[in-house]
């Protein structure tokens, strides 16, 4: 959950501050601009005042007829581009004043001319209209253009000339530059900030989260003690964690007594049951010779005697806790293999025994056995008269179902993780669906019901199994028959 919720905070983090810091870096743009337009028109206003009684068209005119042009007139013209020229080289700026022809009272460089089109024309032209510019398109950091500002001189209410400046906008460009710079280091900055109050907040909320859900997985495998300590987090969170460590109490208790009655059911009625069973035999005494009704009776009451001591087994595997150490279970597996192999031998069944040390060696041993010097160890964590119990359950199960002549093989290896004990029968096997159904309580074939057996044997297996954190699993096994496989953890389940 914390690689789904941690990426989408991020991507929203990083929208909101995306969303506010384009908007921001247009307005710090705009307004570093702002300023260069607003010095620009101070100085066509200055230029403007200089030109504002300029008559004199030219300077030629200005010299061949002296006698008619004002001698103030020329002074000022002369001060204008005196003026016009420093600006240039002061500020690098092209500024000019120009009559409503286009053609220039003064200007710097002096062949400096309005173009017939572009930004500086439409500056002019809104001139000649009465209009000083103040708005011009916006300059942006990778615009190699200039910045064309015009102002209007007006004279008896008409425009005579128009003060034009055309500035380069390096230093502008910049200056936005630079602020965005600024402005992208405090965004990564914020980011980072952004990021780790997430990491944080993520980690707050779902540490909670995380732990019911290991209690829960905890739980589910059989450890029942398990409960969620107390944690940070939401109160929300908190609250539901009481409420799951109460709910798994009270399923612990209901488990429990469950348990309790089962095993106090199965051994009160034991005794009576033995009791029955004496009588039965001292009426079948009695009986005239050939009379099979009383056998029958004692037969069903045997029967009845395995189920409970069965159901009993099953009450005490589910109770027990379990006692986890490092288990050789070749040797184990072994030793119960060869436990097994006079009952086997009676049905003239086969008992064979094969183990390996990784999964690629099985085909290696799958003929015949292994010696005692030369079975390797394969070592897992698990329970070991648990384990000894529920292989005892699965070779007595094969033993049953196995027809005489054929074999029972016990296989002990590793896969990955788990190590396994897989034990084949050659029996008649099973469909799909009961394969489905295999080790349920008191379940068995129907056409398996002649069978001796109570249908708990499985269970069993799998609730002392389970206490340990391993699993029983079923399959078939070709050409006919069925395999059961008991795995165990190779590494130390948490807690141990």
């Amino acid at each position: 959950m914390r690689t789904r919720l941690l990426p989408l905070l991020i991507v929203l983090m990083a929208g909101v501050l995306l969303a506010l810091g384009f908007p921001l870096a247009a307005s710090q743009a705009a307004s570093q601009q702002q300023r260069v337009v607003v010095d620009r028109i101070d100085d066509t206003t200055r230029f403007a005042a200089l030109a504002q009684y300029v008559t004199a068209r030219d300077e030629q005119t200005s010299r061949d007829d002296k006698s008619a042009e004002d001698s103030a007139d020329d002074e000022r013209l002369h001060t204008l581009r005196t003026e016009l020229a420093r600006y240039k080289d002061l500020y690098g700026i092209d500024a000019g004043v120009f009559y409503r022809d286009r053609t220039a009272m003064a200007s710097a460089p002096g062949d400096w001319q309005v173009p017939d089109t572009g930004e500086l024309y439409d500056a002019y032209n809104s001139a000649l209209l009465g209009r000083r510019t103040h708005d011009p398109r916006q300059v942006w950091p990778w615009q190699h253009r200039k910045l064309a500002i015009a102002s209007p001189i007006v004279r008896d209410g008409d425009v005579v000339a128009v003060v034009v400046t055309d500035s380069p906008t390096g230093a502008l460009r910049s200056r936005i530059l630079h602020g965005w710079l600024l402005l992208a280091a405090g965004e990564l900055a914020a980011m980072a900030i952004a990021v780790l109050c997430a990491v944080r907040l993520t980690a707050w909320v779902l540490l909670p989260v995380a732990r019911l859900d290991r209690v829960a997985h905890d739980i589910a495998t059989g450890r029942m003690k398990s409960r969620v300590g107390t944690a940070g987090g939401p109160p929300e969170l908190r609250r539901l964690v009481r409420s799951f460590n109460e709910m798994a109490d009270n399923v612990e208790e209901v488990l429990d007594q469950q348990r309790a009655f089962v095993a106090d059911a199965s051994h009160q009625l034991r005794n009576p049951l033995a009791a029955l069973l004496l009588r039965i035999e001292l009426l079948g005494l009695e009986l005239p010779d050939g009379h099979t009704e009383a056998l029958a009776v004692k037969e069903e009451g045997h029967r009845l005697a395995q189920v409970l001591d069965d159901l009993l087994g099953l009450a005490l595997a589910e109770r027990a806790g379990s006692h986890l150490a490092l288990t050789d279970l070749a040797a184990l597996a072994r030793i119960r293999a060869d436990a097994w192999r006079p009952v086997a031998d009676r049905a003239g069944i086969t008992v064979e025994f094969a183990a390996y040390g990784a999964a690629e060696d099985a085909d290696a041993h799958e003929e015949g056995g292994e010696s005692a010097d030369t079975v390797p160890e394969v070592i897992g964590w698990a329970d070991a008269v648990a384990l000894s119990s529920a292989l005892d359950a699965v070779i007595d199960n094969a033993i049953k179902f196995t027809p005489g002549g054929e074999a029972v093989r016990v296989r002990v290896g590793t896969d990955g993780k788990r190590a396994a004990i897989t034990v084949a029968d050659s029996g008649p096997g099973l469909t799909d669906e009961e394969l489905a159904r295999i080790g349920d309580r008191f379940w068995r074939s129907a056409r398996h019901q002649n069978v001796h057996g109570s249908g708990l044997g499985l269970s069993i297996a799998r609730a002392l199994l389970g206490q340990g954190g391993g699993d029983i699993t079923y399959g078939r096994r070709e050409p006919h028959g069925l395999e059961v496989t008991l795995t165990v953890p190779r590494t130390a389940p948490v807690g141990v």
